[in-house]
């Protein structure tokens, strides 16, 4: 038996039930604003001079946290990530990789050298770096390479 109260509301003809979105869409924005700036972007700059080689089983790396990044060049020329640092020997690598271990555990992250090799150079030159790197006390080392052959 309903009261008397709910039969004037449910018998009333001009009131019509509205939904106000504006709280929802209100709290739609905080929580889009809130994942922005808590989200980390991490960008790779890549040598445009390197081409990786193509490895089918290859796995996407988890993490991108860390990583110091050492390109060698076709001509077996050592760079950083930022194309215009050059590395003239092994020991200009070593120093590098000694001070961005330091950068990277201050951050309180594990140092990781990330090898960007072109599909042509010898190894020779990509043993230069696994050595220097791990003198430098770095002896994670994870390739760039594509997972399919580009066109």
């Amino acid at each position: 038996m309903a009261s008397n109260k709910l039969r004037k509301v449910v018998g009333a003809d001009d009131d019509e039930l509205k939904v106000d979105m504006s709280p929802m869409i209100d709290m739609v924005f905080l929580l889009l604003i809130f994942f922005i700036v808590a989200s980390t972007v991490i960008v790779v700059k890549q040598d445009a001079e390197v081409d990786p080689p193509v490895a089918e089983n290859s796995k996407k790396a988890k993490d991108g946290k860390g990583r110091i990044v050492i390109n060698v060049r076709s001509d077996g020329t050592f760079r950083a990530e930022v194309s215009s640092l050059e590395f003239p020997d092994a020991e200009a690598i070593e120093d590098y990789v000694k001070k961005k271990k330091d950068e990277e555990k201050a951050k309180g992250l594990t140092p990781i050298i990330h090898l960007r090799g072109d599909k042509g150079v010898s190894f020779k030159h990509v043993r230069t770096v696994i050595r220097a790197s791990a003198r430098a006390g770095v002896d994670n080392v994870i390739f760039s390479v594509y997972g399919f052959d580009k066109k």
